[in-house]
């Protein structure tokens, strides 16, 4: 196999999938593009006979250090694809102008006109569903029509005709030439029936282009650069390391692994791996009075722009509003215990938007150093003599989550400018040894024809009290591991 493209793409899901669909529309037929992707394809038999998206663990791919909080990927062929809940919803105008309409926040490089026939084709790509009276400029109507609203969303429709809207998705309303129609039942991580888009349903022939080479069980480790120009990626395949070359390198893995791939090329910025957001909700529970829920034809039927839109963005955040339609799966309590009156309930949750700051931060000093990471919006974090008191502003599951991920981190922090992290690590084979060139630089002898070298990123040294022992110094606990694991791989 050659190992020159003229495109590596990293990844198979929506980034990757869309990106490559419309290169291939403008590439010339002698085009040679290699997609990598680090999952197997794991197909829909497969998926439901498992009762899982992938063959991969999730505890293979990320360490989560708040269990309680559940963060859903699928590493495979069609990547999120697979185990996304299929909302659609276009941004709205004022979104991408946050700046100069309302003072706050900065302006997208585009704007949402710039986007708008963009729109149109990934809807028509993914055949949403969705109603004729959107709430945000359209120039083609949606590919399918709309599900079905709620008795409570036929309410509030009835009353708020210009605020209240069927959601758009990607969980289809009438039955496609791949897809059956929305169960409704609200496991939409594994849609029992196939309903919702993936590319596994809706993009997997782009990969059958001659033009396209598909390498599964790929794992991406890092970007090759030449002349501070990205011109390849190494990967790992049955257990061998390899390395393709490429004009264009594309990474389509998402929003956490791109990063983490980048860091681990060395590359630096201030925003790398930052300002990654999570929604700020707000669920309410309603009871009714005589009326009826969970009877739309889809998990989330409803949605309100009440509260989007408008001058008091100046100083609130905008608000979205969301019903869901399904008593299962995803909320406890979703039913009431009187006879007869069982769905006389509704769930709403509120989605607010989110700048980031860069003064929402927790700065910690000690002897060995310091340490400073921003804190989560809903999070505070004050100074009470000689503690810190991490506090949340509610016992929503999402911050009880972001509170205890905080308290962590923050104890971390503490430990690591008084008293420092270490990892030690064993080198184990004939004639393996490693070698301090500094405190910021090792050589290691691991039975190749050249030595490894390996230099330390800012705030990690090394030791080598013994040929075969290693010790990885820092006051930064995530990137003591981190380092140390890059060692070990």
């Amino acid at each position: 196999m050659a190992s020159r493209y003229d495109l590596i793409i990293v990844g198979t899901g929506f980034a990757g999938a869309f990106f490559l669909m419309r290169y291939l529309e403008r590439a010339p037929a002698t085009a040679r593009v290699l997609v990598l992707e680090r999952g197997a394809r794991d197909p829909k038999p497969w998926q439901l006979e498992h009762r899982r998206s992938s063959s991969i663990d999730p505890a293979q791919v990320f360490h989560n250090k708040t269990p309680e909080k559940v963060w859903f990927t699928s590493p495979g062929f069609g990547g999120n694809s697979k185990c996304w809940m299929a909302g659609a919803t276009r941004m709205m105008p004022g979104d991408f102008q946050l700046r100069t309409r309302y003072g706050v926040g900065i302006d997208w490089p585009m704007t949402y006109d710039d986007l708008e026939a963009h729109y149109c084709t990934a809807e028509q790509v993914m055949l949403i569903s969705g109603p004729a009276d959107s709430p945000m400029p359209r120039s083609k109507p949606f590919p399918l029509p709309p599900h079905r609203f709620s008795d409570p969303d036929a309410l509030l429709k009835r009353h708020f005709p210009d605020g209240w809207y069927q959601m758009a998705t990607a969980r289809a309303s009438v039955p496609t030439p791949t897809r059956g129609v929305c169960c409704a039942t609200g496991y939409c991580e594994l849609c029992p029936v196939d309903a919702k888009f993936t590319v596994q349903n809706g993009l997997a022939f782009i990969y059958e282009d001659p033009r396209v080479t598909l390498q599964l069980n790929s794992e991406v480790d890092g970007v090759v650069t030449a002349g501070g120009m990205a011109a390849g990626v190494s990967y790992r395949q049955d257990g061998r390391q390899q390395q393709a070359d490429a004009e264009l390198v594309v990474l389509g893995a998402s929003a956490m692994f791109n990063p983490h791939i980048m860091l681990r090329s060395g590359m630096t910025h201030a925003l790398l791996g930052k300002r990654l957001h999570e929604q700020l909700p707000i669920d309410v529970v309603l009871d009714l009075k005589g009326v009826k829920s969970y009877n739309g034809s889809t998990i989330l039927t409803g949605l309100g722009y009440l509260f989007y839109e408008g001058e008091h963005r100046r100083d609130h955040a905008a608000c979205m509003i969301e019903t869901r339609n399904s008593p299962f799966g995803y909320f406890m309590g979703a039913l009431r215990s009187e006879e007869g009156r069982w769905n006389e309930r509704m769930i709403i949750r509120f989605l607010f938007d989110d700048l980031p700051r860069d003064d929402n931060t927790v700065t910690v000093t000690g002897p060995q150093g310091e340490l400073a990471r921003a804190v989560p919006a809903a999070i505070t974090v004050r100074q009470d003599g000689d503690v810190l008191v991490v506090e949340r502003p509610d016992d929503q599951r999402q911050n009880r989550a972001l509170h205890g991920l905080t308290r962590s981190l923050v104890a971390n922090m503490v430990t690591g400018v008084t008293d420092g992290f270490s990892k030690e690590l064993e080198i184990v084979g004939v004639g393996y040894r490693a070698n301090a060139k500094g405190p910021g630089s090792l050589e290691l002898a691991l039975g190749y024809s050249h030595p490894v070298n390996v230099n330390a990123p800012d705030g990690i040294t090394f030791e080598v009290p013994l040929p075969t022992r290693i010790i990885v110094k820092g006051i930064d606990k995530e990137k003591v591991g981190q380092v140390a694991a890059d060692i070990r791989k």
